[in-house]
């Protein structure tokens, strides 16, 4: 049986008019659930709240259940009255009438459900009670519907909803039966594929979460879509979301997707961009009434869908950009409801993760259809704490209150004056001790509360201002307050308030120690996921802070390839802990001359911060000027990073060393495959500088499990040498050897962290030895 909740037949149905993404209401889901609940214990004794109302349908020749929960129901002999809650931060006078007409359509559905099973109830009374937060200014508004017009507006609705089922049928049938046939692009499994594969496919069948480390060469994104695409075609899903902290992976999967496309399969999916970026040039500095894009868009949408589904089956950017053009629609919010159709969607982390920017059409509530693959896993680590904090500044609050006080806004100068109150009352106590800083276990309730009263008249002010500099800089303070009282609803044990005092003024950051529970309950909301890296070791730790579950499954693959093509060296001769720094830079340097002296060709050296780096690039410069380098810069564009890339085009002729920062942007997700790498060397055994944040993390994990340094320095800085040495082995015919300049290496402490393929590995105890391990390997090779 079939089913669809009446919000979304009415949703999709009655959408019309214009697309205004200012009237978008900053409130949550739980801020509107304790309203809905407030109210509805105010109500009458024969009052029924979350009333729940069904009917099997037939459309298009499928049997349908149309259901919902009305927010509350009074029912009497021959008449009834339906209440629907709705909750915004907009004014009930400045709401358009197309989110009226969605707003009754939903009564009304839930009238005809009523009739349906009630038929002596003849007319229901339907109450739209409106509740603008956060003051919880109420507006009631009613109106009446006989059984004959609730009879004949909801089969409106399933009519044109039957077209769009026509479609929909096509489209499943499509990809269900090429999914059962297509075969594995390549002629054969690489070592190791296979049994990805199948554990994958096991996922998919039992809902389970799984963390794989599959190393490079193993095939990862071919080898996680292709059975999850088998699973689409026994009807084991019905929609993957394939998310990645990087374009260049995305483009990985919209290549795997494409070569399966070539062997027959028929499915849609689709890449979503940024809206920065994807945004049409013309758009810029347009209100939403007067830009051509949004002005009736929902009159447009339908048709454009149609073409776009019945033309194009891989929807990437330029097709998106070429149809949103075609039908005159906003791009991003195009690409959005497109997705709605897709089978797989390729994004980014925040697309599920981030609280912020979620995409609440498919994660407001749990979907078992739904399945979950996390690429690149070890990166979703960092930004899981980024997305779960965020940081609040009393510095633009000056220029806001001179622009108010010229415009005589006294209600918002009223606002703007009591946080900055607020913001020197929380900083205080560190003044009064010369502190320039302070962290809280608690969050600071007075400060959140003048946080969101002063967000509610920005936001009325915003409504009605023109496009300007000095509304641009309103509405950046505004999103940034937004943000703010978002992520402090998060605020728990795992949380500390930071204060932050400097010359410009006062920071308040909400910072996010172990944000695990909140990844487990977003990856809890569809049917199952695959969390995976080519470096995901030690998996316990990846497991714990990425939301494990005590049923949540573990894989790690062997490296495919052959590891009598590589050599790992560990120079026991090296410190490069902090205070020993100067002192090593001649052996660093002289270790590095050894190394590229086995055989000539290009070399990728790592250190671990730009100062350090830098130190190490001169002092080799200096020593060896006749040697082609390249170092990577603080800075780079596109086109800088592709020129310092390009440098490793021509090992034969022009052989290089690079110079690139552990950790960067070169340490992973690049391939010089073949001869244009044959040697990597990395400084220091990864570890994050030391900082106040980073402390805390410590701190949080000593009290949480006992493993704080682990935690907070240690695991993170051996994945980004891990992700370094990563960049050397790309292919089966590649080799090279590994250079590890760091004593610490050695301990037990760190080796025994190591991957299963790092168990074979020499220590050099002296530039002799190294020479001579050097010369054996390539003498082998």
């Amino acid at each position: 049986m079939n089913k669809i909740g009446v919000r979304d037949l009415v949703g999709f149905i009655l959408r019309s008019g214009d697309l205004n993404s200012d009237m978008n209401s900053t409130n949550t889901a739980q801020a509107g659930t304790r309203i809905h609940q407030k109210l509805q214990r105010n109500r009458t004794e024969n009052y029924q709240a979350e009333y729940y109302l069904a009917d099997n349908t037939q459309i298009n020749g499928h049997e349908f259940t149309v259901d919902g929960r009305a927010d509350g129901v009074i029912l009497q002999d021959t008449t009834a009255e339906i209440e629907e809650i709705k909750t915004s931060d907009i004014e009930f006078k400045e709401l358009p009438q197309n989110k009226l007409t969605l707003y009754w359509g939903q009564a009304k559905a839930y009238a005809y459900l009523l009739m349906k099973a009630n038929p002596e109830i003849i007319e229901v009374t339907l109450k739209l009670t409106y509740v603008q937060t956060p003051d919880e200014i109420i507006t009631e508004t009613k109106q009446t519907i006989t059984q004959a017009d609730a009879t004949e507006f909801f089969q409106k609705l399933i009519n044109e909803y039957a077209e769009w089922i026509r479609l929909q049928d096509q489209l499943q049938a499509e990809k269900v039966t090429s999914a059962q046939k297509v075969k594995f692009p390549f002629g054969a499994y690489r070592k190791g594929q296979r049994e990805l594969a199948a554990v994958v496919y096991k996922s998919v069948l039992y809902h389970k979460h799984l963390f794989a480390e599959a190393p490079t060469g193993t095939g990862k994104t071919i080898s996680t879509l292709f059975p999850v695409i088998k699973a689409m075609g026994s009807q084991l899903t019905e929609r993957a979301f394939y998310l990645t902290a990087k374009q260049s992976t995305r483009r990985v999967a919209e290549e795997a997707i494409s070569m399966m496309s070539e062997n027959g399969l028929q499915l849609h999916s689709i890449t979503l961009t940024a809206k920065d970026k994807i945004k049409f040039p013309e758009e810029a500095d347009l209100r939403p009434e007067q830009n051509p894009f949004m002005v009736g868009y929902y009159d447009r949408l339908k048709p454009a869908l149609k073409d776009l589904l019945t033309h194009e089956h891989q929807i990437t950017r330029p097709i998106i950009e070429e149809y949103a053009r075609k039908h005159t629609l906003d791009p991003f919010e195009f690409s959005l409801d497109a997705s709605l159709f897709c089978d797989i969607i390729i994004g980014d982390y925040n697309y599920l993760f981030d609280p912020r920017v979620h995409l609440t059409r498919y994660f407001e509530v749990e979907n078992p259809d739904n399945f979950f693959l996390i690429d690149e896993a070890h990166n979703l680590v960092d930004r899981s704490r980024d997305m779960y904090s965020t940081d609040l500044t009393s510095e633009p609050i000056k220029n806001l209150i001179k622009i108010f006080s010229e415009d005589k806004e006294k209600n918002i100068l009223t606002k703007l004056r009591s946080l900055n109150r607020a913001f020197n009352a929380i900083a205080k106590p560190l003044k009064d001790e010369h502190q320039t800083q302070a962290e809280y276990l608690e969050e600071n309730e007075k400060f959140t509360k003048a946080v969101i009263n002063l967000t509610k008249v920005l936001r009325k002010w915003l409504a009605k201002a023109k496009p300007s500099e000095t509304s641009d800089t309103v509405l950046d303070y505004f999103f940034q307050c937004i943000s703010y009282t978002k992520i402090n609803e998060y605020f728990g044990p795992n949380y500390r308030l930071r204060v932050l005092l400097n010359d410009a003024g006062v920071t308040v950051r909400l910072f996010c120690m172990d944000p695990s529970t909140f990844l487990a309950d977003t990856l809890n909301l569809g049917g199952g996921a695959v969390l995976f890296s080519a470096t995901l070791s030690p998996m316990d730790y990846y497991s714990s802070v990425l939301g494990d579950e005590v049923d949540s499954l573990k894989y790690q693959l062997d490296s495919p390839f052959d590891p009598k093509n590589r050599e790992i060296l560990i120079t026991s001769y090296i410190d490069t802990r902090y205070n020993q720094r100067d002192q090593s830079i001649p052996k660093i340097v002289a270790s590095i001359k050894r190394l590229i002296d086995g055989k000539r060709g290009n070399y990728l050296i790592f250190a671990p911060s730009n100062q350090y780096l830098q130190t190490i690039y001169d002092a080799f410069h200096q020593k060896y000027p006749e040697i082609n380098l390249v170092k990577q810069e603080s800075a780079m564009n596109d086109d800088a990073r592709a020129d310092f890339l390009h440098a490793f085009d021509h090992p034969d002729t022009k052989p290089v060393l690079g110079f690139a920062l552990l950790g960067g942007i070169f340490s992973e997700g690049i391939d010089l495959v073949g001869d244009k790498l044959i040697g990597v060397g990395i400084v220091s055994v990864g570890l994050p500088g030391l900082n106040h944040e980073t402390n805390l993390i410590r701190d949080y994990f000593d009290e949480k499990n006992g493993h704080g340094f682990e935690y907070a320095y240690q695991l993170p800085g051996l994945n980004n040498v891990f992700q370094a040495a990563g960049r050397l082995i790309r292919g089966t015919s590649d080799k090279g050897i590994i250079l590890l300049m760091d004593n610490r290496f050695i301990e037990n402490r760190y080796h025994d962290f190591f991957p299963k393929s790092w168990y074979s590995n020499n220590i050099v105890y002296n530039l002799n030895e190294l020479i001579s391990s050097v010369k054996k390997f390539w003498q082998s090779k």
